[in-house]
């Protein structure tokens, strides 16, 4: 049972990543979980395919907020994941290619050239990778922010997209609106948006509406019921579960 006056300390230990990532981490709900709630309550935490856009992501963040972990990125010299020498080298790992690092330190450079981004990200005093947690809705809820910027009182969040004219749509596609919602909560600062068009390098710092929280606020209302539901409720069956829905 976790409880309030143990905050700190368990502030302290999502701080290391396995622990964040881990068995410990699994006690809080977090917005990566919405979608899976929202969609297959059964299976939640369940061992998740490792994407090649994720690795990119990580490396685009781990290249701005954390440089000397850079090293622990597995990166091959080749085409395609296709390629013999791919699949020799890698040994069955999901692994970075050249082609897309250098593509992802292009970005990296383009965002760091930016006086605007580089002052929001490295202002004297920023935390970075900052885990937070906080009770909503009846249950604990983790976030880890990418930057705490304490100057300007916001948290910052780095984006990779596809096609920024789009990003309106990608934010409440990809909950982006329950993590501004969550991470107001977690940290008492105002969420900003800092993406990067993967295509054309084009840059987009975007803030959040008050209709943008209550539609986070709502989704993390909805993900706490089916939670409920699913995992705290003992007298249900998941399987009499069923979506119900008109055509």
């Amino acid at each position: 049972m976790i409880k309030v006056e143990n905050k700190k300390e368990i502030i302290d230990n999502l701080r290391d990543d396995n622990n964040y990532y881990g068995e410990y981490g699994k006690q809080f709900i977090s917005n990566s979980d919405i979608k899976t709630l929202m969609t297959n309550p059964l299976d939640l935490r369940n061992p998740q395919e490792t994407h090649p856009y994720f690795l990119i992501g990580g490396y685009f963040h781990t290249a701005i907020l954390e440089p000397d972990k850079i090293k622990q990125f597995k990166i091959v010299d080749a085409s395609t994941r296709n390629t013999k020498a791919y699949k020799e080298i890698s040994g069955g790992e999901v692994c970075l290619l050249q082609h897309e690092v250098d593509k992802t330190e292009a970005l990296v450079e383009k965002m760091l050239n930016n006086t605007v981004c580089r002052d929001l990200i490295h202002t004297e005093g920023n935390d970075f990778e900052l885990p937070g947690v906080a009770f909503l809705e009846g249950n604990w809820w983790k976030g880890k922010a990418d930057i705490v910027n304490h100057e300007e009182k916001l948290v910052v969040d780095l984006k990779t997209t596809g096609d920024l004219e789009k990003f309106h749509w990608t934010a409440k596609k990809y909950n982006y609106d329950s993590q501004a919602y969550i991470y107001r909560e977690l940290f008492g600062y105002d969420m900003l948006f800092v993406a990067i068009d993967k295509n054309t390098q084009q840059i987009g710092i975007y803030d959040c509406s008050d209709q943008f929280y209550n539609e986070g606020k709502e989704k993390v209302e909805k993900a706490s019921e089916i939670y409920d539901l699913f995992f705290k409720n003992k007298d249900f069956d998941p399987n009499n579960y069923f979506i119900n829905r008109t055509l």
